[in-house]
């Protein structure tokens, strides 16, 4: 959809228990809140070039979704942060606008539920996925692939 222009939207909305974020103040305060109270924040929600220099352990997935979606970029992805206290995994959204009017817009949404140790940044999954993009890039040339 980037290379055509049809993308016209991204969000991916990261949920996790406030033990698996290693953010930076001030995001690390609203974390604290989150885990004291024992309540489910929203740590941030703004473009993912914001987010990256603040939760630099956490955003893999939403900076690889704004290098796949060149069209927007890291500008304009959109990124949601959430801390969760009940969670013990780590759940991401991503929501895919496409073309049409608001009540007729192409649209999909995806929920990946990853379990995870405690503490963890990464959920279990993660290491199969990343070994099978390099199985993928393998032979692709020099530069990012994405895979």
């Amino acid at each position: 959809m980037a290379k055509l222009g049809t993308l016209k939207g991204l969000t991916v909305t990261m949920k996790k228990a406030p033990h698996h974020l290693k953010l930076s103040p001030p995001l690390s305060s609203i974390v604290q809140e989150s885990a004291d109270q024992n309540i489910e924040k929203v740590v941030f929600s703004g473009s993912v070039r914001e987010l990256c220099p603040l939760a630099p352990n956490n955003v893999n997935t939403m900076a690889t979704a704004a290098i796949a979606a060149f069209n927007l970029g890291f500008d304009k992805v959109r990124a949601v942060l959430i801390s969760d206290p009940t969670l013990e995994k780590h759940v991401v959204e991503v929501d895919v606008e496409g073309p049409g009017q608001e009540q007729n817009k192409f649209r999909v949404l995806t929920t990946r539920s990853n379990p995870a140790a405690k503490g963890a940044v990464t959920g279990a999954a993660t290491y199969g996925s990343f070994l099978s993009s390099l199985y993928l890039a393998e032979n692709m040339g020099k530069g990012v692939h994405v895979c």
